[in-house]
């Protein structure tokens, strides 16, 4: 017997439905079958179901003789199912990669509830992923299992039948089956939840709904709408049946009069002749079964009362009223943008005929984010070097908290903002500042950069679209020509920078500041870095760091971060610093030894905690092996990120440390203990000897004694490799590194 049973009702979903059965199919967890229900379907839905259960057999393809809805193809295909649990899964949508194994887990976490509810994520067709904006009604604390009394703000949730998952011997007992028409999902999920013994919820992303542009038979106009009322009879029988479920009838009631306003506010699904008879009817439904008790939200109670009284009239004037009202008040916010953007502009330009201010510095980092990276640390030294300096920072109003105490916070787009911009003498980045700024003659403007260039940049992108993504080149040259120095970390860095962004500014070869903190940082700092991020003591700590995929409109984990976990063993901890990772909308990591850091300001921070890397493509790499920890690179989709991106040189050819070209070969390399062996560390050296020549813990001095105090000699030399300390040791593990398991 399967653990799950995964039931796809199939009509004209052609296009959608390989990746729909594909996606179960690639599942980590394999103890399931899969029920496709050919609805009677007049394109290719039943050939493709017969290919695929030719192909599998954990696929059954059941064709109906006539089209029957999708409630009765639900029933057919659990009259064929087999599994401890039912699943059910339109045939546009998608699983995600690992969701049967989280919600199995959950499953078992929970002692088997009767239904388990999960989360999903809008996936448009822009690849755009959305996730569910109620998620934080799927929160697991609390006790495992409940009922339904108990988290009764459950049912705010979409009511639909595939955000769950159910025991298959509680649907047999109860005798639960899909009814005819549309809104099928409403008199079984109400009646399951409001029955269910035993209710658990799983804080994940599971399924990806597809929004269809055109073809969504909930958005086709048409009077099969009417059949809602249907739906609601038969919710109303199912409580008045069972007296102990009469506590539900006012909310039953009150998700009633939502229901249908929503229906017949929406323009789209009901024809214009019908929409009279469709709001008698819902008035009768509304008398029939008032059950007052329910709290509604005063912006609601009109609209109900009308509803309930059939004023027809009145509530389209209402309805009427109310869009003019939103129309009115879009416009009035638009008006007042665009007021506040003329005064900004003006402001500007009147603060830029007034005199520098020769002390002041402004900085700022990855597109106005918080206090982080080499502008960061050339920030810290200006106040420590410079007398009498002011600086600010430029950053959200949300990474305030990060900004050091004595340096003066920036919102972006404020009047402090340009005129800071206007009257600063220096102006210090690593990406561009905002492209309204006209640079005065006497401003300095020094551009740092965010780490040494793997992957093809500035006009290098010409001939990559996938990369360049539209990139304005005319605006990104009209910035280059702002700046005056170029901080380069090594001759490698200069030569590429030199040519992808030409104008005549100077390049300080100084090696880069944000890597100063690695020299700088002793055992004890690391120690406490590490309990701050929750790594157990005596654990081996990896940070994984891929970057973004420019071929890839949806970034897609490319390495099973819970496998790799299992296969290292409980000595091991990941710290995981990739978006893409948490899936759609972020949902935690499911595994407790998998960190979740994304959120993280401080990559540095991050690097000094862990004991070895596994990127990618990052320029993190060329930062990371100032701590001589070693660094695994996973190239598994190298062809086509060299195609889409490209690369200034062979990262194969001379790497930072072991490469592996797929999973199961990373998996090796760590089960082997190769990942640290001699020829991960004569690789590691010879990549910090070309990349990293001036990386001392000086570099933001000599940037702050050349930029800011125009000092040109005397300048702190590079400290010979050979002569450095062992950068930011680790603390003393008990067992720290044992042996993985196999």
């Amino acid at each position: 017997m399967p653990r799950f049973s995964v039931i796809v009702p199939a009509f004209r979903v052609q296009a959608y439905l390989h990746a729909c059965l594909d996606s179960v199919l690639a599942q980590s967890f394999k103890d399931y079958e899969i029920v496709v229900v050919d609805d009677c379907s007049p394109d290719a839905c039943g050939p493709i179901a017969d290919e695929y259960a030719r192909r599998d057999h954990r696929v059954t393809a059941l064709h109906l003789p006539r089209n029957t809805g999708l409630g009765p193809a639900r029933n057919a295909g659990m009259g064929r199912a087999a599994g401890d649990y039912l699943i059910f899964l339109d045939g546009d949508d998608t699983l995600l990669p690992d969701a049967l194994q989280t919600i199995a887990d959950r499953i078992d976490a929970t002692g088997e509830p009767d239904v388990l509810m999960y989360d999903y994520a809008r996936t448009y067709w822009t690849g755009r992923s959305v996730r569910n904006v109620l998620a934080a009604h799927l929160d697991e604390g609390g006790p495992a299992r409940f009922r339904l009394t108990d988290r009764p703000e459950l049912l705010r949730l979409l009511m639909v039948v595939w955000n769950k998952a159910y025991r298959r011997a509680f649907i047999e007992a109860e005798g639960f089956t899909f009814p005819p028409g549309y809104y099928e999902d409403t008199p079984w999920t109400y009646p399951v939840l409001m029955s269910a013994g035993s209710i658990a919820v799983l804080d994940a992303v599971c399924v990806s709904y597809r929004q269809r542009r055109r073809g969504n038979i909930l958005s086709t106009t048409s009077e099969k709408h009417f059949d809602v009322f249907d739906q609601y009879d038969r919710v109303f029988a199912f409580i008045d049946a069972r007296p102990e479920l009469a506590l539900w009838r006012p909310v039953m009631f009150r998700r009633m009069l939502d229901h249908f306003s929503a229906l017949f506010a929406s323009r789209d699904r009901l024809p214009h002749h019908s929409r009279a008879a469709f709001f008698r009817r819902a008035a009768a439904s509304c008398r029939r079964y008032r059950t007052p008790g329910a709290p509604v939200p005063r912006r609601a109670q009109l609209r109900h009362g009308l509803l309930r009284l059939g004023a027809r009239r009145t509530y389209q004037a209402l309805s009427g009223a109310q869009r003019l009202g939103g129309r009115l008040r879009r416009g009035s916010a638009a008006v007042r943008r665009a007021v506040r953007g003329a005064a900004l502009r003006a402001h500007y330009r009147i603060q830029s005929r007034l005199p520098l201010r020769s002390r002041d510095a402004v900085f700022a980092a990855r597109g106005s984010g918080g206090y982080t990276g080499s502008p960061a640390a050339i920030e810290a030294k200006v106040r420590e070097l410079v007398p009498g300096v002011r600086t600010a920072w430029i950053c959200r109003a949300v990474d305030a908290h990060t900004v050091p105490t004595g340096t003066r916070h920036l919102v972006p787009g404020t009047f402090a903002h340009w005129t800071a911009l206007a009257r600063s003498a220096y102006l210090v980045n690593d990406a561009a500042f905002d492209r309204g700024l006209v640079k005065r003659r006497g401003q300095v403007l020094l551009q740092t950069h965010e780490g040494t260039p793997l992957r093809t940049v500035g006009t290098d992108l010409l001939d990559r679209p996938a990369a360049a993504r539209g990139t304005d080149f005319e605006q990104l040259l009209r910035s280059v020509d702002t700046w005056d120095f170029s901080l380069s970390a090594n001759p490698h860095s200069t030569l590429v920078r030199e040519r992808a962004y030409p104008s005549a500014y100077l390049t300080l070869e100084y090696g880069s500041p944000r890597n100063d903190v690695y020299h700088r940082t002793g055992p004890a700092d690391v120690a406490r870095l590490r309990e701050t991020l929750g790594i157990p003591a005596g654990s081996t700590a990896l940070l994984y760091a891929p970057t973004h995929r420019d071929y890839r409109r949806v970034q897609q984990p490319a390495l099973d971060l819970e496998r790799l976990v299992r296969v290292l063993g409980p000595q091991f901890v990941v710290l995981a610093r990739a978006p893409q990772l948490a899936g759609p909308g972020g949902h935690r990591a499911p595994h407790s030894r998998i960190i979740d850091v994304s959120g993280h300001r401080s990559v540095e921070t991050l690097a000094l905690a862990s004991d070895a890397l596994i990127t990618d493509y990052a320029s993190l790499m060329f930062d990371y092996v100032n701590l001589d920890r070693p660094v695994v690179l996973h190239l598994a989709d190298i062809e086509a990120y060299e195609a889409a991106r490209g690369t200034y040189f062979d990262i194969t050819a001379f790497p930072p440390g072991i490469v592996a070209r797929g999973q199961d070969e990373l998996f090796d390399i760590f089960a082997t203990d190769h990942w640290r062996g001699s020829r991960s560390a004569q690789l590691r050296a010879a990549f910090r000897a070309r990349f990293c020549p001036y990386d001392d813990g000086y570099a933001a001095e000599r940037v702050v004694r050349r930029v800011f105090l125009g000092e040109t000699d005397g300048l702190p030399l590079p400290v010979p490799s050979a002569a450095r300390r062992t950068p930011s040791a680790l603390p003393a593990q008990d067992g720290a590194g044992a042996g993985v398991k196999s």
